[in-house]
């Protein structure tokens, strides 16, 4: 037997092993590929919790507890829940874009229509909508009653 007699014996099965091989490495580069994108996507939800921290020590323990605030301590602190009004619509604006895993969003979409039924809350956010066009995000996640996905708006958009 000439070993070109061989060659064409062994060529499909040596064929077969690198498609294997290939199929193999691909799914393994895949899986490190998606394994990565979850890390970095923790990673930037963890920076944004601790931005929501660092925020939250600066609001009234009265206005988080959901007791009213008087008008001298609520024009003390409207600069602190300008800043939470602020963060709660990059929130809705990053799962918008889906930079925020599902569940990541529903609990922060559960904080915000938490606070936001908070009476300092409220008459900030309230005062803010009339003060400004600004917080688009925010305002049709409010207009949907907190009950909708932003990750999903350009699909209800273009029923």
């Amino acid at each position: 037997m000439e070993w070109i007699d061989v060659l064409r014996t062994w060529a499909p099965i040596i064929q077969a092993g690198a498609i294997m091989v290939a199929v193999g490495t691909v799914s393994l580069t895949y899986r490190q590929v998606k394994l990565r994108k979850e890390q970095a996507t923790t990673q930037f939800e963890d920076e944004l919790a601790r931005e929501y921290r660092e925020l939250a020590r600066d609001l009234p323990v009265k206005a988080l507890l959901g007791d009213e605030l008087t008008e001298e301590e609520f024009k003390d602190q409207f600069s602190d829940l300008y800043y939470y009004v602020d963060l709660s619509n990059e929130q809705v604006f990053l799962r918008f874009e889906e930079r925020v895993s599902k569940e990541t969003w529903e609990n922060w979409q559960a904080g915000i229509e938490s606070n936001l039924n908070r009476p300092a809350f409220r008459m900030a956010w309230n005062e803010i909508k009339e003060r400004s066009n600004s917080f688009q995000e925010l305002r049709r996640l409010e207009q949907n009653d907190f009950q909708t996905d932003p990750a999903e708006w350009d699909q209800i958009d273009s029923e």
